[in-house]
């Protein structure tokens, strides 16, 4: 190259640099951006326990948690916000009764009359026998320690918030914002329904058994005996690692998901579960059923499900200190399960709501019975009346007397529906 070309070259060079200053100094401008993100909260515990608890009016449903069945009455939770009370004698046209609010609540289970519900790190227990005279009957103090932050002694949680910010932008003026997802997760547990315990879906915290009350956290089982409902009684926390998701009960045995695998306790001395056996699977969002011989698994892909995987695993628990994969089949992105007898319900999230006969599991791939795109949906509970589904846009009822053809007989909307993953 001679001196010539270089001159040239230097030049436009130069005058390119000249452009990409000018621009970037015309490109500034100031944009509004309008967003939801969690936003942390700190909060004294000594000032929500000074509050009064005042059952409220029936309420609309806004982002409907976990569903609890018991005897003719259907609980909607409210995460963070409280529990709905709903008289489901006629599953084709549910009565809202009232409303009970609960500040930090996301779990629930009822036992003889006796509502449990966690109030961040404290557990409360109602007397609902007269839904129209609700009364809390004891509190049992700091519990759910994980919530404290040491340093401070406060309580830390978030709250679903939204941002409006203004910014100057350089030569980005239509970059997106990438925020953490607002919506609190659906869940529910799907207790065998026993004595006088209610029946939830596949994906809660609270469970119970033989007596006792269990509530997981994201790495501690917490054990509390309720033999005498209106007085539980904190028992002792059980340290089973980080990663945990749900609990399930069957046949004084413990089936907890977690994010890598499912655990397996004994628990026939129901105050003291001792681990039977931990079946391991890729990382992934991990709620679970079980029959006498088999857990149903569903992993997921999206939120803090880390591999993308989207399967229902089959596990043989014959021998329950000895589970292994019988056999995997892919799903678009199932979140809870729930089963009846031989029939299978997956929730697919925005997908919609899947149905298998599950009698041969080598084939359940080849033995679905349906596939309702239309019904977005994320928990289930086989009810005695009807088949109950929760998703984005509310609760609805199903006859599912002919398993292989759903009949629609209510739904309750949500006033704010959210984005399912």
């Amino acid at each position: 190259m001679n001196m010539k070309n270089i001159k040239q070259l230097i030049s436009l060079l130069l005058l390119m640099i000249g452009a990409v200053s000018l621009t970037s100094c015309q490109d500034e401008v100031m944009t509004t951006h309008t967003y939801r993100a969690m936003v942390p909260i700190f909060l004294e515990m000594s000032d929500i326990r000074a509050k009064t608890i005042t059952v409220a009016p029936p309420q609309e449903l806004d982002n409907p948690g976990k569903i609890y069945l018991y005897g003719d009455y259907l609980l909607i939770n409210e995460p963070t916000k409280g529990i709905h009370i709903l008289d489901n004698t006629n599953p084709a046209n549910p009565v809202n009764k009232n409303f009970i609010p609960i500040e930090g609540n996301v779990d629930l289970a009822v036992n003889s009359n006796i509502l449990y519900a966690d109030n961040y790190v404290d557990l409360l227990a109602f007397d609902i026998s007269n839904i129209n005279n609700i009364t809390l009957v004891k509190r049992v103090e700091d519990v759910f320690t994980h919530m404290y932050r040491h340093d401070t002694g406060q309580i830390i949680t978030f709250r679903d918030s939204v941002i409006t910010t203004d910014n100057a932008f350089r030569g980005c003026a239509n970059c997106e914002f990438f925020t953490m997802n607002g919506s609190v997760g659906f869940a529910a547990n799907f207790s065998a329904a026993a004595q006088s315990y209610g029946t939830g879906g596949s994906m809660a915290r609270f469970t119970l058994s033989s007596g006792h009350l269990y509530a997981v956290d994201e790495s501690t089982m917490r054990v509390f005996d309720v033999r005498d409902a209106k007085d539980p009684k904190f028992v002792k926390p059980i340290d089973l690692g980080w990663g945990i998701e749900t609990i399930f009960p069957f046949q004084n045995k413990l089936f907890i998901g977690s994010n890598r695998g499912m655990h397996i306790y004994d628990a026939s001395t129901p105050g003291s579960p001792t681990r039977m056996a931990v079946y391991e699977h890729l990382v992934a969002c991990d709620p679970v059923v079980v029959n006498e011989d088999f857990a149903f698994v569903t992993l997921r892909s999206g939120n803090l499900c880390v591999n993308n995987i989207n399967q229902l695993q089959v596990v043989n628990i014959e021998d329950p200190y000895k589970p292994y994969l019988m056999k995997s089949y892919p799903m678009l992105n199932p979140h809870g399960l729930g089963l009846s007898e031989d029939n299978l319900y997956i929730a697919e999230g925005k997908h919609g709501l899947k149905s298998f006969k599950v009698s041969d599991v080598m084939t359940i791939d080849q033995n679905q019975m349906e596939f309702l795109e239309s019904m977005k949906s994320v928990d289930i509970i086989p009810g005695p009346k009807s088949l109950i589904v929760i998703g984005p846009d509310g609760v609805c009822q199903f006859d599912y007397s002919t398993p292989s053809k759903l009949v629609k007989l209510s739904c309750i909307d949500v006033k704010n529906p959210v984005t399912v993953q």
